[in-house]
């Protein structure tokens, strides 16, 4: 490991999301929403990181289980503005106040209420 060169995260900051990327993300976030609505926390908890169970508890507004994992909307926010956007597009809504984030997060909460209430796919 002595001979490792520095990390570099420069392929990060120059990814792209495209909008496939982020209906692919807002697919899955459904899905894992609609799972702890049926099943509940239990299989999930240890299956997904930490992150992901804070995603779903957001989208869920699981105000609970945010706080006991120690969470709060910004970190949740700011962490799905990365996802949604990639680092130099996160950084712009982040300065804008996350609002394409939180209209994101809104749209994926509109399609759980309608998949949930049997109106949506």
């Amino acid at each position: 490991m002595a001979d490792a060169g520095p990390i570099s995260w420069e392929h990060l900051k120059s990814r792209q999301p495209t909008d496939a990327d982020r209906a692919a993300l807002r697919a899955d976030l459904v899905e894992r929403a609609l799972a702890v609505k049926q099943h509940g926390w239990d299989d999930y908890r240890t299956a997904w990181s930490s992150g992901e169970v804070a995603d779903v508890a957001y989208l869920l507004h699981d105000v609970a289980l945010l706080e006991e994992l120690e969470e709060h909307e910004g970190s949740v926010l700011t962490r799905f503005a990365g996802n949604l956007y990639g680092f130099n597009g996160a950084r712009k809504d982040i300065a804008a106040g996350l609002v394409g984030t939180q209209e994101w997060l809104a749209a994926a909460r509109a399609e759980l209420a309608a998949r949930s209430s049997g109106t949506g796919r």
